[in-house]
């Protein structure tokens, strides 16, 4: 796998159930072999510069069900159960509710 200059990769955490985008979080090889051998997913906190595993504090865990990577080797999508919400907001994606305004040519 492809990671970038900082050893990162980023991880797509997806919804087993109906496949909708749950968050992104980023990875090193050490987060990604702890989500690999303990079936929940870690990510390093680049704000923090510390490992954390989804759920700890909060509850909200996700189960890891699959792990894929993209053609490029440089992206991970990691599909999970999700208990409760994944974003730190409370919603369950971190995409809920956060639209932009699109232009389509109408073809």
């Amino acid at each position: 796998m492809k990671f970038n200059e900082q050893g990162l990769i980023p991880a797509v955490i997806q919804d087993q159930d109906g496949g909708r985008v749950l968050m992104m979080g980023w990875m090193d090889s050490e987060a990604l072999h702890r989500t690999q051998t303990t079936g929940r997913v870690w990510f390093w906190s680049r704000s923090r510069q510390e490992y954390w595993r989804k759920g700890d504090t909060s509850g909200h865990r996700q189960y890891v069900r699959g792990i894929e990577v993209d053609c490029d080797e440089d992206t991970l999508l990691i599909q999970v159960e999700q208990v409760g919400a994944a974003c730190h907001t409370g919603t369950r994606s971190c995409f809920d509710g956060r639209q932009l305004e699109v232009v389509t040519d109408g073809d």
